[in-house]
């Protein structure tokens, strides 16, 4: 884990999304060995994953409506793009983010629409702190992967491609990906936050080295 801690000592990961992403909070959380878990409710947020020791902290927040559960406030609920305008940014932040499950039964304009948004907010960020690492999680849905592309074209962001992740492992398709393939996930976030350490990865274990 020393590598991983070098690589990743004063990162600051935010992440903003569904259930999808918050399968990448909690798989990080469980593989820093120094973590302290704290957070109001485990569905929406917000949650932060803290490594003292490395100074490493981890956030995760669910996006803002629509949401398919229940007793959930309205007013606990918060647009990605107004959280990422909150973020100064700066070579020592990630930002995260990952939402499509929640609008599979909504038309695909309102889906975009989000989308469209969140792409401003991403520019605005990446326009006053040009440094900060932006990774987005793709659908695990084939037929949304033209649609990143396009919304991401130009722009200085990391893509981490779910749909052909899940089509190539032997496990049947699930909306919740099985352990093996969140761990392959990872692997291709770090390799992202470092490309240095081509290295660190997540062992079988599901320990990082």
């Amino acid at each position: 884990f020393s590598r991983s801690a070098n690589c990743e000592e004063g990162k600051v990961v935010h992440m903003y999304g569904d259930s999808t992403i918050r399968q990448w909070f909690e798989y990080l959380n469980t593989t820093l060995p120094g973590s302290r878990l704290f957070g109001c409710w485990k569905k929406i947020g917000p949650n932060m994953a803290l490594d003292h020791e490395n100074n490493i902290l981890v956030t995760y927040r669910c996006h803002g409506p629509p949401i398919r559960f229940g007793n959930v406030k309205v007013n606990e609920l918060y647009y990605i793009a107004n959280e990422v305008d909150r973020i100064a940014g700066g070579a020592n932040i990630v930002v995260v983010v990952g939402i499509w499950s929640h609008f599979s039964t909504f038309p695909m304009e309102i889906y975009i629409r989000r989308l469209m948004t969140i792409r401003s907010a991403v520019s605005r960020l990446l326009a006053r702190a040009p440094d900060t690492m932006v990774v987005i999680r793709t659908a695990n849905l084939k037929a949304l992967k033209s649609l990143y592309e396009t919304l991401t074209n130009s722009m200085n962001v990391h893509l981490v491609d779910a749909w052909e992740m899940v089509l190539a492992h032997h496990f049947p398709h699930n909306l919740h990906p099985e352990p093996p393939i969140i761990k392959n996930m990872i692997n291709v976030l770090l390799s992202y936050i470092c490309p240095s350490k081509g290295s660190l990865i997540v062992d079988e274990d599901g320990n990082l080295k």
